[in-house]
């Protein structure tokens, strides 16, 4: 029973550690992001006011909250009617960590993953082409080509499609990096939350 116990304890610690070291990795990345938009704006290739603009700020609010909220309803009415078999383990893994390891998890991977695809690609596209929609497709499509793990399992591209088209166009109403980072940040915790305190399971 000892040994059990300690099995178990062990299993927690390398879980733990797998969260502190993908901490770690978004960490490095996100500040890499942060310095290659850094050099873009002061090369005037990208504007601050296409980046931070406030100029409707409490419009932003009411579409970064009606979007976190959309984006939630999404994931729950997927989690009821997508049999476990069809998500991928890696989703199943996230709650297992610490309350604070998982916050600060959720918050350096959604902030990267804005300012690397709409901040820095979805941004640049956009020098091409006027057409938005364009530019978030594209940039949507280079964000599924980095959850290669999703290749085998076709719902779970779809459960990232959707909230990535969510992001893109909530950043062209705005033109603030804040928007899509904030409703990613809040849906991703959220949900997780969900299945961690067993307010929602995956159906069998």
């Amino acid at each position: 029973m000892h040994h059990t116990n300690n099995n178990t304890q062990n299993k927690s610690i390398k879980k733990e550690f797998k969260t502190k070291d993908a901490i770690m990795v978004f960490s490095s990345f996100t500040l890499m992001c942060t310095a290659i938009i850094f050099v873009l704006v002061s090369s005037d290739l990208f504007t601050l006011q296409k980046f931070l603009s406030f100029n409707n700020f409490s419009l932003m609010l009411m579409e970064v909250a009606a979007a976190s909220s959309g984006l939630v309803m999404f994931g729950i009415v997927l989690a009821v009617f997508i049999p476990s078999t069809y998500i991928d383990d890696a989703n199943k893994n996230y709650q297992n960590g610490s309350l604070p390891s998982i916050v600060v998890f959720m918050f350096l991977a959604a902030l990267f993953e804005e300012l690397l695809f709409r901040g820095i690609i979805q941004n640049a596209l956009s020098i091409f082409t006027e057409h938005q929609w364009t530019t978030i497709v594209i940039t949507t499509v280079l964000f599924l080509a980095l959850h290669t793990q999703y290749f085998k399992k076709p719902v779970m591209l779809l459960n990232i499609s959707v909230p990535s088209l969510v992001f893109g166009w909530i950043y062209v109403e705005t033109s603030n990096i804040l928007a899509p980072f904030f409703v990613h940040f809040i849906m991703n915790v959220v949900m997780t939350f969900l299945f961690k305190y067993r307010l929602l399971s995956i159906r069998n």
